[in-house]
């Protein structure tokens, strides 16, 4: 289904594949199950906040996604395996169908966003790791601290402490342990590159699953949806000054939202985006994958796009072996 605002949109898709067996919208992507093994996950071009997804499509956003998520797939296969197999649309990545841990793994290196939220009501515990006292908004963490959280089915995601997970019974401790080095680690690798291009990785999430009984990095990684950028460049003078750091992330849409009384709670309505606001999100995203990739961003061509996908993936799943 296409959209018409400023320009064509991907607003979501319902394709029947060769060998499917399932299929699941998210909030942002499309993921079809393909025979025992695949997955075919496409990158839509909707746009989620307080998990809620917005009435306004984003321009590219959903190539945006695939594509970072893509390359940095690729780029951190030393420290964990991960599900993709291949990227064969600008939108759209095939992979292997893992089982989910029913965990998110959140590192954080700066106090931001939801982090800031909780300690700026009073709380000094975060998911059981203590955090010092007199810190301001967007400040730099003493070092990176891990605040799991659930992943709900519907609703808010919840914080959750180590000890929560293993008394739940909801990872085993060897794979925790396992979970938490892949994690910290992704994190160093994601800050140092982001280091290289100028920007600061604040915070992130991680999803991991199992395969044949190994752990893989699964969904996205170090994309604007899943993690929170800052500029090196005056990153301290503003930090000293008090003032807004300025978000390569989807924090000034949540931000907007704020100022236009949603939150995602009960009884609010969900606002719609102005055209001009929807063109500047979509600007944000490319901006975001140009800096932290260090390539120009190329523009998918829109037209015919559901045939076009349609015909790249069916033409894969003939290539793979169940």
């Amino acid at each position: 289904m296409m959209n018409n605002l400023n320009q064509d949109t991907l607003l979501s898709t319902n394709f029947f594949f060769k060998d499917q067996v399932s299929f699941n919208r998210g909030k942002v992507r499309d993921i079809y199950v393909i025979g025992d093994e695949h997955l075919v996950m496409i990158a839509s071009d909707r746009i989620s906040a307080f998990d809620h997804v917005l009435t306004n499509p984003i321009p590219f956003k959903g190539q945006v996604l695939n594509q970072i998520a893509s390359k940095f797939l690729d780029d951190t296969q030393h420290i964990v395996a991960n599900w993709k197999i291949e990227e064969i649309d600008p939108n759209v990545t095939v992979g292997y169908k893992c089982e989910p841990f029913h965990v998110e793994f959140v590192v954080r290196g700066y106090l931001a966003g939801h982090a800031w939220r909780e300690y700026n009501s009073g709380k000094r515990e975060l998911c059981g790791v203590s955090l010092p006292d007199g810190l301001k908004e967007n400040d730099k963490l003493p070092s990176p601290i891990l605040t799991p959280s659930t992943k709900a089915e519907s609703g808010h995601d919840l914080d959750i402490t180590k000890e929560e997970i293993l008394a739940q019974r909801l990872i085993k401790k060897k794979d925790l342990d396992k979970l938490e080095k892949y994690a910290l680690k992704l994190f160093e690798y994601g800050s140092n590159h982001a280091e290289e291009q100028g920007l600061i990785l604040v915070d992130t999430k991680y999803e991991f699953g199992k395969k044949d009984d190994q752990i893989m990095l699964i969904d996205e990684i170090h994309t604007p949806d899943s993690s929170r950028y800052f500029y090196k460049d005056g990153y301290e003078e503003i930090q000293k000054k008090d003032q807004q750091q300025k978000q390569l992330s989807k924090e000034f849409v949540r931000q907007w939202l704020i100022a236009h009384n949603f939150q995602g709670l009960e009884g609010q309505i969900l606002p719609s985006m102005p055209d001009d606001f929807v063109e500047e999100v979509s600007q944000r995203y490319i901006e975001l994958y140009e800096n932290i990739t260090g390539d120009k961003f190329q523009k998918r061509n829109y037209n015919q796009v559901s045939q076009t996908i349609e015909n790249r993936v069916n033409e894969f799943i003939s290539t793979l072996k169940n």
